[in-house]
């Protein structure tokens, strides 16, 4: 085989069309500049009335252009391979109907649609024309055209005279069968496409699952299979991975090249790769004994990514003075947040910091847990919904709260592994939905000291409320916990203290080696000097937001603050928060791939840590080479440049603007001193004090929402 011992080629499919239409000229230019240098573009071949070749991957043009619109009169049923279809077909209409008024769509509803009725469709000598390193035809329905008379063989033998065709792939034996003397075998490489296993194969009248026992048989008409991924890497019903086949081994001794189709960063394929796109292109590259010898990719900077920066990584130390990575609640996109496995998960995923979030039960016993109400993260309603009460000083809404229950209460609890975006229909591993138990500070404590991590953060809520309400000091019961643990004597693990009350944070003054840290929830526009010169009183950083630090509009981002950079200039370090894997919380600007995103924070805006979900995909990030611009490699992650892609969509189609938020008041930040408490850790009390407003953030700040982040350098040859 040609690519035997190299690296997976990338085969962009329509280009980039995970963004751009498919098929469209943005999306061909784009995977060729943000992609490997020897990236193919693909193109599935349609054929118009008069025989020109355009690039579509279905039949019916009207699922992916404004066809219907223009000729309203246009649809047609015909039957293909024993099927009857519907709708509008490029044999129909003629290269110049086709060409008079006739854009593109996107046609899968997840992406963007800013572009729509702007782009014209491409033939295949404009994707030719653009001179790619290779190019691939896909010929889906020969037989279709030939009960039509048209030539689909004749037409590419007429396009070999002027351009480059690399490789041809067809799920039709007969058509590659007839390709053969027509065509030299060593320019071009015929491809067998395999579709799903119960489908009928037109020539043979066998299904695709027969054909693949005869792999010999394969070898005398073509030189390698493109297959469905789940060829190799079955799932289940669940969506779990099974074991892998023995498919790409048994091709291989076939000297046949193995192709795997279907993967986008908006499809997820399993629950074992935690939204992190790279991974599974990771898992049929070193998953087992074997390599694939290609990707068909709807996203083909991220296959880049990780077939030239990625791979064979795992031992790989992350490069000095890059950003902490600080789990939030552990691992927590993988186990229930704040649960033994979540933290062990984020161990071994390679996090810097693990964080734990101090709530208090009714008998003074400290643990770990996002929020003090147990009703998003445990089964506390279906045991203790009598105990639910309203407390406007913690949530607005009902909620069934840690220090009204007893640690012995609190520990017949199952925790949930829930996620915060799971209304957009990704839930989280539903295997391990109720996995692992909580943890007490102190054992936290112990497993941060055990697993020699680079530090611990504290966060520290509800101070004032619980001093002034329930009788506990939570800074005092903190101290001690980290007194005990000898966190207080020693330099080399590092303390973060984190509250957004900076009465709070005051109170850990006394031990000079704990870094204490502003929690900054809203999102803010500004940070003037004064608000700057203000914080700096009480902590040594700040976690903000990420709308706070890149401006978005309609999941486009358009530029960023100078938050980070005004902050930096005070001295003060900056964690961004929360960053997650999964695509629908990612801006279009960064390819619904969270590495992308972790790049762009990093290496150009120049956070000093992130707060995550996923340690895992950043510790993948941060122990790449391609991390560091100014390494010489073949291809680098390169940072995003705001505003790119918002400047491509047509000023009609563009999304009303976000009203931009206030910056940080100097007067917002400092809180109350906090409220005697009559006991720290033992036995609850109620005392009737007035509760201090607690700030930290802006007054009169609305709410943005998940504002998204910056996006790769684009560079488009119009």
């Amino acid at each position: 085989m040609e690519n035997a011992g190299d690296a997976p080629l990338v085969i962009a499919r329509g280009g980039f069309s995970g963004l751009f239409p498919e098929a469209s000229q943005f999306a061909y230019q784009l995977a060729l500049s943000t992609s490997l240098s020897n990236v193919i573009l693909f193109c599935d071949l349609q054929l118009t009335k008069d025989g020109s070749g355009i690039c579509k991957s279905d039949l019916r043009l009207d699922n992916s252009t404004n066809i219907a619109l223009v000729y309203p009169k246009g649809q047609k049923t015909y039957k293909v391979n024993g099927e009857l279809v519907s709708g509008w077909f490029s044999l129909d209409f003629s290269e110049k109907q086709i060409f008079t008024n006739v854009t593109l769509t996107q046609s899968i509803f997840s992406r963007p649609s800013l572009f729509d009725d702007s782009l014209p469709i491409t033939t295949v000598a404009d994707v030719t024309g653009l001179r790619p390193p290779k190019f691939w035809l896909n010929v889906q329905y020969d037989m279709f055209y030939k009960e039509h008379k048209l030539d689909v063989g004749a037409f590419i033998q007429e396009s070999m005279r002027s351009m480059a065709i690399n490789y041809i792939s067809s799920p039709e034996i007969g058509f590659l069968k007839s390709l053969n003397g027509k065509i030299n075998e060593a320019r071009t490489k015929l491809i067998f496409r395999f579709l799903a296993p119960d489908a009928i194969e037109p020539t043979t009248k066998k299904t695709y699952s027969t054909i693949l026992k005869d792999l010999s048989s394969i070898k005398s008409f073509a030189s390698g299979i493109l297959v469905p991924k789940t060829y190799i890497w079955p799932v289940d019903a669940d969506q779990y991975l099974q074991a892998p086949t023995s498919l790409v081994s048994d091709a291989h001794k076939q000297k046949l090249e193995v192709y795997a189709n279907g993967f986008a960063n908006d499809v997820p394929g399993s629950y074992n790769y935690s939204y992190d796109p790279t991974a599974e292109y990771l898992q049929y590259i070193e998953g087992s004994s074997f390599s694939v010898d290609g990707f068909l990719t709807d996203f083909p900077p991220t296959a880049s990514e990780a077939i030239a920066c990625l791979v064979q990584n795992k031992n790989l130390k992350p490069k000095k003075g890059k950003a902490l990575i600080i789990s939030h609640n552990g691992a927590s996109g993988t186990y229930a947040a704040c649960s033994d496995l979540a933290y062990n998960e984020a161990i071994e995923g390679g996090v810097d910091i693990i964080d734990c979030s101090v709530q208090m039960s009714k008998d003074g016993v400290p643990f770990c847990l996002e929020s003090a109400d147990l009703t998003g993260s445990t089964t506390a309603m279906a045991t203790f919904m009598s105990k639910a009460s309203t407390i406007p000083d913690i949530q607005p809404k009902n909620g069934i709260f840690s220090f009204d229950l007893t640690w012995a209460e609190i520990q017949t609890l199952n925790l949930q592994l829930v996620s915060p975006i799971e209304d957009t229909g990704l839930p989280r591993n539903p295997a391990n939905k109720n996995k692992g138990k909580l943890v007490l500070l102190s054992e936290f404590l112990e497993m941060a000291k055990t697993k020699a991590v680079s530090g611990v953060l504290i966060n520290i809520k509800n101070a004032a409320y619980l001093a002034s309400k329930k009788g506990f000091s939570v800074t005092d019961v903190v101290t001690r916990a980290l007194s005990n643990a000898t966190f207080d004597k020693q330099s080399t693990q590092q303390v973060l203290i984190e509250s957004d009350d900076t009465s709070v944070l005051s109170e850990f003054n006394n031990v000079p080696t704990y870094k204490k840290v502003l929690t900054i929830s809203e999102i803010i526009g500004d940070a003037p000097m004064k608000s700057v010169e203000e914080i700096k009183k009480f902590a040594e950083a700040v976690n903000i937001p990420r709308g706070s630090i890149v401006l978005t509009t309609g999941s486009l981002t358009t530029a960023y603050t100078d938050v980070v950079d005004r902050m930096h200039k005070g001295n003060l370090t900056v964690y961004v928060s929360v960053l997650r894997n999964e695509y629908t919380t990612i801006a279009f600007d960064f390819f619904s791939d969270p590495i992308m995103e972790i790049a762009s924070y990093v290496s150009d805006i120049g956070v000093d840590g992130i707060i995550t979900e996923y340690p895992a995909t950043a510790s993948a990030y941060m122990r790449s080479p391609c991390s560091d611009l100014n390494a010489d490699l073949p291809y680098t992650i390169l940072p995003a440049e705001p505003g790119s892609l918002i400047n491509l969509v047509p000023q009609e189609a563009l999304p009303p603007a976000d009203a931009p938020a206030p910056a940080l008041e100097a007067a917002d930040i400092v809180d109350p001193p906090l409220p005697a408490a009559t006991i720290t850790a033992s036995a609850p009390a109620a005392v009737p004090v007035g509760v201090p407003t607690k700030s930290g953030s802006p007054r009169n700040v609305a709410n943005e929402g998940i504002c998204l982040i910056a996006l790769v350098v684009l560079s488009f040859l119009l």
